[in-house]
């Protein structure tokens, strides 16, 4: 497997790397009671960067030493497997109907510490696959084996998988695009994760560029789900 074309990997002392690495932290501070090992990463419409943000959180938790597995549950449009440059020949849905095992569908990646588990053969039904009591189980077996777990869902406007994967996660992360997602879309997201008593981390605030001083400055903005009052911002040029 060649090395993912992710900035994480390629551009490690970027700012923008450094923005994840901030995301680790913030959500590894989130909870004090509870761990906080299952993440679901959505956004309210296509091409905000959810898949972006997962990638590159599995690569930064994985660089902390964390064993982490990045499954991609976008069963109607994935993008883990051109990500990471790997086949998805076999991924979770052939696991979950049991046409292969575990060890025969991840795939380990040239970052250490990071296993990835592609989308597999599209079933006609995602959302009964995914919202499955098998799918629950075998979450739950990963947090034997992994330290975290994060999930790439579809939009959650767009189809339910979304909510039934974060009514059962430690936490959800909602990734949306400056000046492309729409106001009313963005809060249409957050009621979908709540109605099914998902725990919001918080809201990843994607692709936000500013011009100043003559040069690009990159911003990078985390707001805690629980208090919308609390923000950490950090700029780098």
């Amino acid at each position: 497997m060649e090395k993912p074309d992710i900035i994480s990997v390629k551009s490690p002392k970027s700012p923008i790397a450094e923005a994840y690495r901030t995301l680790r932290t913030n959500i590894q501070f989130s909870s004090f009671d509870n761990k906080i090992q299952t993440i679901v990463v959505t956004s309210s419409g296509p091409g905000e960067g959810k898949s972006t943000t997962a990638s590159n959180l599995a690569v930064v938790m994985a660089e902390s030493g964390s064993k982490t597995i990045l499954i991609d549950c976008d069963q109607r449009k994935p993008r883990l497997h051109k990500v990471f440059l790997t086949t998805n020949e076999r991924g979770i849905s052939d696991l979950l109907v049991g046409k292969v095992k575990f060890e025969e569908a991840v795939q380990e990646t040239k970052v250490p510490n990071l296993s990835i588990l592609t989308s597999g053969t599209r079933p006609p039904n995602p959302s009964e696959l995914l919202g499955s009591s098998k799918m629950r189980a075998f979450i739950d077996a990963l947090k034997e084996r992994y330290e975290y777990i994060i999930i790439d869902t579809p939009p959650i406007i767009a189809v339910t998988d979304a909510q039934l994967l974060a009514s059962h996660a430690d936490g959800s992360l909602l990734v949306i695009a400056s000046s492309q997602a729409e106001r009313e879309a963005a809060v249409k997201a957050k009621e979908l994760l709540q109605k099914v008593n998902a725990k919001i981390l918080g809201v990843v605030l994607n692709k936000l560029e500013v011009q100043e001083k003559g040069y690009y400055g990159y911003y990078y903005h985390y707001y805690y789900g629980n208090d919308g009052g609390k923000k950490k911002k950090k700029k780098g040029k």
